[in-house]
């Protein structure tokens, strides 16, 4: 395309290229190319691009370095800017720098998107300041880009934070595994559970569980709480029950009448009452309902 000078690049091609030379030749040759680039196509989509390249690599040094230096610049960055190295830092577990790029992002008067709060929200559970997850949560609420999306992942994180009881003292302490996945990062795999429910991917949810399931990671009621609670939200009854049968067959979580109380109450706090009598329904028919006073395993 431009040997034959047939078309005009645009900023999406110039971003989409920078990606595409650091799969095939690394990100030296991304980094040369980006370098070279004329004046006017250093843009946000090009900076951003590069941005991500840096993030994907878990190159904290030169992400940071190119973040301060578009701080400066007069560009219009979006949200994704901000988010690509928000990214970087959960996955480097550097949970307390997302709230200071939030702060950033604030400071240059962008506005954030539903990924934004999603890894602002999930930084904090990480850390288990779920006090803070509330404010974020009102916050989400006055924001004036909130739409139906916004709404269903407000709700069903809202669901999550009610029923699960976060910040008890089982909550808060590791996980033994061989694997070594701490309680921590259980809560950030959680969350993006909930944001797939949010955008209504099934399929991202099933992949997840699915995963954290062949890991043989000990269960608790937070996750079975937050996988049955995003499968009902987007209305697929058969899977919850599904979740349910594997919930009460777990010999590493208890399943009992307040934890289904929780859920209910939850749901009808949030104004969810159709999914809640749903809910009701679908425990009565596995022998779990939540009229009974005695525990549901075994039932």
């Amino acid at each position: 395309m431009v040997t034959h000078e047939e078309y005009k690049l645009s900023d999406s091609d110039y971003a989409i290229r920078i990606d595409l030379m650091t799969k095939v030749f690394g990100i030296d040759a991304a980094e040369r190319y980006f370098e070279d680039l004329p004046p006017t196509a250093k843009t946000s989509e090009t900076y951003t691009a590069l941005l991500h390249c840096y993030a994907a690599a878990k190159l904290t040094e030169k992400a940071e370095e190119l973040f301060e230096r578009i701080k400066g610049l007069a560009l219009p960055f979006s949200a994704l800017t901000y988010n690509e190295i928000m990214t970087l830092y959960m996955s480097i577990g550097q949970l307390q720098k997302v709230s200071l790029v939030v702060e950033e992002l604030k400071r240059h008067k962008v506005a954030p998107d539903i990924f934004t709060y999603n890894l602002w929200i999930s930084s904090c559970a990480a850390a288990l300041n779920i006090d803070q997850v509330k404010r974020i949560l009102d916050e989400m609420r006055c924001d004036s880009g909130c739409n139906d999306g916004w709404v269903r992942y407000i709700s069903l994180i809202t669901v999550y934070v009610n029923a699960s009881r976060l910040a008890n003292a089982e909550s808060s302490s590791p996980i033994e595994t061989e694997k070594g996945i701490t309680q921590r990062e259980w809560i950030t795999y959680d969350f993006l559970v909930m944001l797939y429910a949010g955008l209504g991917n099934k399929d991202k949810i099933d992949q997840i569980w699915k995963s954290l399931r062949m890991t043989k990671q000990k269960m608790t009621s937070r996750n079975y709480i937050c996988i049955s609670s995003s499968y009902l939200i987007l209305g697929h009854s058969k899977e919850v029950g599904e979740v349910i049968d594997q919930w009460k067959q777990s010999n590493t979580t208890d399943f009992d009448i307040s934890t289904c109380n929780r859920i209910l109450s939850a749901f009808t706090e949030v104004g969810l009452t159709e999914k809640a009598h749903d809910l009701h329904l679908l425990l009565i028919q596995k022998n779990c309902s939540p009229t009974n006073e005695k525990s549901c395993i075994g039932v």
